[in-house]
């Protein structure tokens, strides 16, 4: 789960510095609005802070060129099935330790936790992100310095 926090902070990085390409102008204008909420959501930690960043990354993929639909598909549905199975499981993500499950937490709710948790740092979710981040390099002339 630590790679998915640093992720974000990544993505933080790349998002911070959209330029203003014209047919692009309402994606690098809905990243700019997005700045304060990643920003306060990259403080979270890691888990948290994608679930935070998830109203911001769900305008940003509203906004999104057609070329990256796929890509925030990937990084939004990732953290909605994780936000389903807490839910789903009456966990609050806040206090949820994955060492000492909350007492009555059955072993199929937390089977789905897990399996959710995993796939914010699985490969589909990185490249993903790096889609994203190349997009800003190349549309909203973003340099990057990882």
């Amino acid at each position: 789960m630590r790679r998915a926090g640093t992720s974000l902070l990544l993505l933080l990085t790349v998002l911070a510095g959209c330029g203003e390409d014209e047919p692009f102008a309402d994606y690098c204008e809905e990243v700019k609005s997005q700045q304060k909420p990643l920003t306060e959501a990259a403080a979270q930690q890691d888990t948290l802070g994608l679930i935070a960043a998830l109203p911001s990354f769900e305008a940003l993929q509203a906004e999104s060129p057609d070329d990256l639909t796929d890509e925030w598909a990937v990084v939004t549905k990732r953290i909605q099935v994780l936000v389903d199975a807490l839910e789903e499981a009456d966990v609050d993500p806040a206090t949820y330790d994955r060492e000492e499950p909350p007492e009555g937490l059955s072993e199929e709710d937390r089977a789905a936790i897990d399996a959710a948790a995993r796939e914010l740092a699985s490969p589909a979710m990185v490249v993903a992100l790096e889609g994203v981040q190349q997009q800003a390099r190349d549309v909203c002339k973003t340099a990057l310095s990882l």
